[in-house]
């Protein structure tokens, strides 16, 4: 009986959607008639969308994130490791072959990462001709801080419940006194380009840099603002 009133549900559901959305077709990838072309039916819990391609007669279902990129806008929100760095790099780097000059936009929400493949990163957006201008939607902190703040002048950005972090390079090591040595020298080493550049960006003095990094600095918007981390606040709408 549990079984054929499952059944019956599940049929029950099944002409509701056809009625909504025509007939569907057996299969794993079923479609959508609608004329002369076809949608396929997004997967339950994939986040994708819709795209179709120019001179294509049907749209296909891509990855959110891809058809952002046609739109030349990049999201980081993961942490920053070598894998997400080689792709936001890449994807830059085509969109600069594809449309030297146009502005892209970066969108960040990260806890940070890799000191190396943040400044991967931040060296790509020095060396493309476009301009990339950041956005702090969430969190950006450690590293994604220091991401945030490589954007172009007057284009970073913040929505006004974002928060900003920023400490000191961490590391750790085991193995030969000497190697122990080398690596607290390279640790040192990138900790002097960090405050170097944050002083860049920020304007504020490599003192005033050196004493915010010894421990985990949190900042409102507002106080990243007057920190000059960002140049502005993004207005909400109103009523909201």
């Amino acid at each position: 009986r549990r079984d054929a009133a499952m059944l019956a549900l599940a049929c029950g559901v099944l002409a509701v959607a056809s009625a909504y959305v025509g007939p569907v077709t057996r299969g794993r990838d079923a479609s959508v008639s609608t004329g002369r072309s076809s949608v396929r039916m997004m997967p339950i819990g994939v986040p994708k969308v819709a795209y179709k391609i120019p001179g294509s007669n049907s749209a296909q279902w891509v990855d959110i994130y891809n058809r952002l990129y046609r739109e030349r806008i990049i999201f980081l929100g993961q942490e920053v490791d070598d894998e997400i760095a080689n792709q936001i790099i890449a994807v830059m780097l085509f969109m600069e072959s594809e449309e030297a000059g146009r502005p892209i936009h970066l969108y960040v929400n990260s806890p940070g990462g890799s000191v190396i493949a943040g400044l991967a990163m931040c060296d790509t957006m020095g060396h493309i001709s476009s301009e990339v201008a950041t956005i702090n939607v969430g969190m950006s902190a450690s590293m994604a801080s220091f991401i945030l703040g490589a954007g172009e002048r007057g284009k970073r950005l913040a929505l006004p419940h974002s928060r900003v972090m920023i400490h000191q390079p961490m590391g750790g090591s085991q193995g030969q006194a000497e190697d122990i040595k080398m690596e607290a020298k390279q640790i040192l080493k990138i900790k002097e380009t960090l405050v170097t550049m944050y002083a860049q960006m920020t304007g504020q003095t490599r003192e005033r840099i050196i004493k915010d990094l010894s421990r985990d600095n949190y900042m409102s918007a507002q106080q990243a603002l007057e920190y000059g981390l960002i140049d502005k606040i993004v207005d909400l709408q109103p009523g909201r």
